[in-house]
């Protein structure tokens, strides 16, 4: 009788002790949705281009409400016709705007292009900072002659 009574107790504590388990589990966290200033992406996108101006930091608002020069225009227009996989500019100076989100850019950064597809965290931002224009220094070791005692190296 005892027997059975331990086994309705070990039972019990099991699985208590399994939802214990259960609870203190870490569970998959879903993925934030993505929001600009408050708008999701496709609040965004039906936004007309003055609403989307409004919401834009002051230096990237001043660029759009001034306009686009004529290259900056071209290179707008292919980028939203989406007949091109990338499209390749000098212009670093262009915002990116949501409509943009999802398409391939190749920015120069003086010496070559940097492909970069354009991820919704980028809206507000301009090309050019996802193209970097220096590298880090890596420095190798002393020369001959960079410390005293190495100008008088012998002759073998």
């Amino acid at each position: 009788m005892s027997n059975m009574v331990e086994e309705k107790l070990t039972g019990t504590k099991a699985s208590r002790r399994r939802a214990r388990k259960k609870k203190g589990a870490i569970q998959a966290r879903r993925k934030k949705e993505f929001t600009y200033r408050g708008y999701t992406l496709e609040e965004l996108l039906k936004m007309s281009f003055d609403e989307v101006v409004s919401i834009m930091p002051a230096r990237v608002r001043r660029t759009l409400i001034r306009g686009f020069n004529e290259e900056q225009r071209t290179f707008v227009e292919k980028l939203k016709s989406g007949k091109y996989p990338v499209v390749r500019t000098h212009r670093r100076d262009i915002p990116i705007l949501p409509e943009f989100v999802g398409r391939k850019v190749a920015v120069h950064n003086g010496k070559e292009f940097k492909e970069i597809e354009i991820k919704p965290e980028m809206i507000g931002h301009y090309l050019g900072e996802f193209a970097m224009t220096r590298k880090p220094v890596k420095h190798s070791g002393p020369g001959v002659g960079a410390t005293r005692s190495s100008k008088f190296l012998p002759l073998k």
